[in-house]
């Protein structure tokens, strides 16, 4: 009798573990009597992730970019990689609005840690890396209005296992 429990445990704790991940998600509200209810929404979140990575190189300069999307939520990393002047990398986090993806970049560089904001556009299968002037702090646009996708990195997509690599060896 014990076999078969124990066998019935490892059967269901291997089947739990194999199972997609499910995000929760409480809301508080209040009904139509005036009772506080707790209501739990559970969401399959590995069934809408998609990552891609990106990169260009230009001379002995690269950049490198993963960016995982979840329902226009993005997370990533990215890795200025330049030849003889000061590199940086660190994580994405942001969202996406029809073909721009607005970021925060939290990078070190030179042993100093930053924030920036970044915008990429998505276009023909490509990166492209919005400029323009930032505001005071340097951490944010200064104007949407005046943010062009002329003249700025554009990356093409590369295969994420490379791109792994190459963020492993940095340590993210």
């Amino acid at each position: 009798m014990t076999k078969i429990v124990a066998l019935i445990v490892v059967a269901m704790t291997w089947t739990s573990c194999s199972e997609k991940k499910a995000e929760t998600q409480t809301q508080n509200t209040i009904d139509s009597s005036g009772v506080f209810v707790d209501e739990v929404s559970v969401t399959d979140s590995t069934l809408v992730t998609s990552t891609t990575c990106y990169l260009q190189v230009t001379g002995k300069d690269s950049l490198i970019a993963q960016i995982d999307d979840n329902l226009g939520t993005v997370t990533g990393k990215l890795f200025y990689n330049n030849f003889e002047k000061d590199s940086s990398f660190g994580t994405l986090i942001g969202s996406v609005s029809g073909d721009t993806i607005k970021v925060e970049y939290d990078f070190e560089a030179e042993g100093t840690r930053s924030l920036r904001e970044l915008w990429f556009l998505k276009k023909d299968g490509k990166l492209v890396e919005g400029i323009g002037p930032y505001d005071k702090s340097g951490e944010r646009f200064s104007s949407a209005k005046e943010v062009k996708f002329e003249g700025g990195h554009v990356l093409s997509p590369m295969d994420c296992e490379q791109a792994e690599k190459h963020f492993k060896k940095i340590g993210l």
